[in-house]
């Protein structure tokens, strides 16, 4: 059952984020970034509390993906990512993604907190983020 509502477009539409995000990183790197995508929509806190939908958090603007400004986000979802998408919608989570609404990719190690939440870890190339559950009691 989904944690999220996703049409065929929204699976689409993540798939390319997070191939677009985290490929390097491979699967598990590209489903902490699901992860990350997922928990936007359902926050209802800080940063995130009128995103409600796939195509609303990946496109949200500021606070967006840097992905979104580049060409390979707009190349067409392939079927091994879109089984990625689907995955993390289905409620799929990952540490340190689990409750993660922020992640980037340092050019050194991670920072013990990034727009003032504490590094849950990394993986690979990208550090994670996390809200208090009093700040974002739905995650």
């Amino acid at each position: 059952m989904a944690v999220i509502r996703a049409t065929e477009k929204d699976i689409e539409t993540l798939a390319r984020l997070m191939r677009a995000e985290a490929e390097g990183d491979g699967k598990q790197g590209m489903l902490l970034v699901g992860n990350v995508g997922v928990n936007r929509v359902r926050a209802a806190c800080l940063d995130f509390k009128d995103i409600r939908t796939v195509q609303q958090m990946v496109f949200q603007s500021p606070g967006g993906f840097e992905a979104t400004t580049k060409s390979y986000f707009y190349q067409r979802a392939r079927e091994q990512d879109k089984a990625l998408a689907r995955r993390v919608i289905a409620g799929e989570r990952f540490d340190p993604g689990t409750r993660s609404l922020w992640f980037f990719e340092p050019p050194g190690g991670c920072p013990a907190t990034w727009y003032n939440q504490p590094n849950t870890g990394r993986y690979k190339s990208h550090c994670f983020f996390a809200p208090s559950s009093q700040d974002c009691p739905n995650l």
